[in-house]
């Protein structure tokens, strides 16, 4: 069997122990890097961890759970894929963060892998997926280090909530049943909804701004019914660099609570574009906080009628 060993690595102007924290925290690497779409903990004690983990990969969405051990002393995290995705056989590997000066590191990924058969095609696609995404991530690992501090200005969070007389599958159903909206919801134009992994879709949509214009956009949604929906948009607005969200659905003694949740990153580049020449980060902050909040709202109240009308 051919056991394929590489590495990549990056420099970043950031301190060890910063760049260390951000690749442990799994719950944020949809938002630092590029292919991932959605990350799961599975298991979680003290140093080991399983996780499972939804990417793309060579433009297709894929799906497995890896085994990591943490050592924050030596600023060492090691990973093994548990159950991969056809084409490999077996994925594993090891970041490795070290200091250069009290604000400078060395980031180095090293991956070794196999194909399934040994099979030379199945190999090189793996090459190519393993060496893209992993220059896509040491960039975008480097950009959010480095623009920790400035990125807090221009990344937010935010949510809504409607309390809904009804059961929580019945508004989940909704919210999954994306290839519908096009006819239940009057801000969705159009809409392509593929499933071709159970719990693993592809989004496409145009949606109706206020102004009447149109824009399309692309995610991909990871599902657990009949409590969550996660989701990365992959092709975005002219406002957002990123953009991560997921819908919750927490039943209670009044029918359930129904939670859109929202993470943006701004397109500083396209503020003047978009906005006019005066507008600002705030500006931008306020627009794009109030499109995708009446947009949420408008799905989440729609869900509500549906919901209610099935009792």
């Amino acid at each position: 069997m051919t056991t394929r060993q590489v590495e990549h690595e990056i420099t970043a102007e950031a301190p060890a122990a910063t760049v260390y924290r951000l690749i442990a925290e799994v719950e944020n690497w949809p938002r630092i890097f590029p292919p991932t779409i959605y990350v799961d903990h599975v298991e979680r004690g003290d140093s080991e961890e399983r996780i499972r983990i939804w990417a793309t990969a060579n433009g297709e969405a894929k799906s497995w759970t890896s085994r990591r051990t943490l050592d924050p002393d030596n600023r060492r995290i090691t990973f093994r894929q548990e159950v991969s995705a056809p084409p490999v056989a077996a994925m594993g590997g090891t970041w490795i963060i070290e200091p250069l000066s009290d604000t400078r590191s060395r980031i180095r990924l090293l991956h070794d892998y196999r194909a399934v058969d040994d099979d030379p095609d199945g190999l090189k696609w793996i090459d190519e997926a393993v060496d893209r995404n992993s220059r896509s991530e040491l960039a975008a690992l480097k950009t959010n280090v480095e623009l920790a501090h400035a990125a807090a200005e221009i990344t937010f969070s935010f949510e809504d909530t409607v309390q809904i007389d009804g059961s929580a599958k019945d508004v989940y159903d909704f919210v999954n049943e994306a290839g519908l909206w096009a006819e239940r919801l009057p801000h969705v134009a159009r809409v392509r909804l593929t499933e071709d992994t159970p719990g693993l879709q592809s989004l496409e949509m145009d949606t109706r701004a206020k102004d009447g214009s149109t824009h399309t956009t692309k995610s991909y949604r990871v599902t657990f019914p009949h409590h969550r929906i996660a989701y990365k948009q992959v092709t975005l607005p002219a406002l957002m660099t990123l953009h991560t969200g997921v819908w919750t659905f927490t039943e209670n003694e009044r029918g359930v609570a129904a939670t859109s949740q929202h993470t943006v990153v701004l397109n500083t580049d396209n503020i003047t574009k978009v906005l006019g020449p005066e507008a600002t980060v705030a500006d931008a902050r306020d627009y794009v906080h109030g499109a995708l909040s009446a947009n949420s709202r408008a799905t989440l109240n729609h869900a509500k009628d549906h919901a209610e009308n099935r009792r």
